[in-house]
């Protein structure tokens, strides 16, 4: 009698690879044929995620030339050879940089980008190009001659220690005074969303990484969770007493009594749908109540995470501590985040030092 096989229990990362390795597939469809070559040249230094971003970005890139480019407006993105990229001169590309800034896309939507999104979608073609010119498979690369677009530093939004209480005190009792429906729509999921927030807000975790979660990766006994980083690693990340009372509320409440649907039973956060809540889930509803509490900043679950980082900074002084807490594989991504901190400290010092007794 043969045994009979029980599949093996995938996360909800290895899903989601699965899942972005055959999104990728179908992108590629769309490109030209050569291609192929270096999404699989790049394929064991990126992300599955990382590769559909440059996949979209590069069929822009060619979308544009058909569209532009009297040599090419007769054909189709599979009728382009690599020989067509190094045919290319640098003004090419700087038109290019310039129509990346409003253009309509495939479906006729209208798409404009910020300086970071035209310094990706720049990126990406450079990458794509030094792929073949590095293997000599093209002999120029009018990328190389094109300056990138400047990046201008951006003020890091973070809660202060009040803002944090005050977020907080409103989840837990913002909806004393709701009737009705409202009253029950906010009770249903008021333990869910304050452990969510509190957890974010306590650990300085990722959104995808909170998603993530399953009930076997919550470990009371040593109040710490074990959470997939970008790029695959695990690691356990601690928590304090305010998180394990939070996530303990969730759990023997709104968690234990909401029967999840068939595949979903190990996801620790919950939709009202009763599947494992989304990305774009958590992102609305930390807007959504952070909008009540600091209308003036806008509030991501990003922004929760740069709170925690900048508590963490104050109160250690240890930058390496913060940058493996927050799972930054290079410090100087941490030190260019809370170099802000840094410059607090340096004038304080202004002072510290009495040259003469007055």
């Amino acid at each position: 009698m043969g045994e009979k096989q029980t599949e093996k229990r995938k996360t909800y990362h290895e899903q989601n690879y699965i899942d972005n390795t055959l999104k990728l597939r179908e992108i590629l469809k769309t490109l030209p044929p050569f291609a192929k070559d270096y999404f699989r040249a790049v394929e064991p230094t990126t992300s599955a995620k990382t590769r559909i971003s440059y996949a979209y970005d590069i069929r822009v890139f060619f979308h544009f030339l058909i569209e532009n480019n009297p040599v090419y407006k007769n054909y189709t993105a599979d009728m382009f050879t690599v020989q067509d990229l190094e045919r290319l001169k640098a003004v090419d590309i700087e038109e290019y940089q310039e129509y990346l800034k409003v253009y309509q896309n495939q479906e006729d939507k209208q798409i404009t980008n910020t300086e970071k999104g035209l310094a990706r979608k720049m990126s990406a073609l450079r990458s794509f190009y030094g792929y073949y010119f590095k293997h000599q498979i093209i002999s120029s690369n009018p990328t190389l001659l094109v300056d990138m677009p400047k990046l201008h530093e951006k003020a890091i939004i973070r809660l202060d220690t009040d803002e944090v209480a005050s977020l907080l005190d409103y989840i837990e009792h913002g909806g004393d005074e709701l009737t009705g429906q409202k009253k029950v729509y906010y009770e249903k999921n008021k333990n869910r969303d304050l452990a969510i927030i509190t957890l974010l807000l306590g650990t300085g975790i990722r959104v995808s990484e909170c998603v993530g979660l399953d009930l076997q990766d919550v470990d009371f006994k040593n109040n710490g969770i074990k959470v997939t980083r970008k790029g695959g690693n695990e690691m356990v990340v601690y928590f304090g007493e305010e998180v394990e009372h939070a996530l303990k509320m969730y759990l023997y409440t709104t968690r234990k009594t909401t029967a999840p649907l068939s595949g979903h039973e190990n996801a620790l956060f919950l939709s009202t749908q009763r599947k494992r809540i989304g990305v774009q889930a958590v992102e609305n509803l930390v807007k959504k109540y952070a909008r009540q509490v600091t209308p003036n900043k806008k509030i991501t679950p990003h922004k929760l995470r740069s709170t925690y980082g900048t508590s963490l900074y104050k109160e250690t002084g240890d930058i390496y501590l913060v940058a493996d807490v927050l799972g930054h594989k290079d410090v100087n991504t941490t030190k260019k985040h809370y170099a802000a901190i840094d410059e607090d400290r340096r004038k304080q010092a202004a002072g510290a030092v009495k040259l003469r007794d007055v």
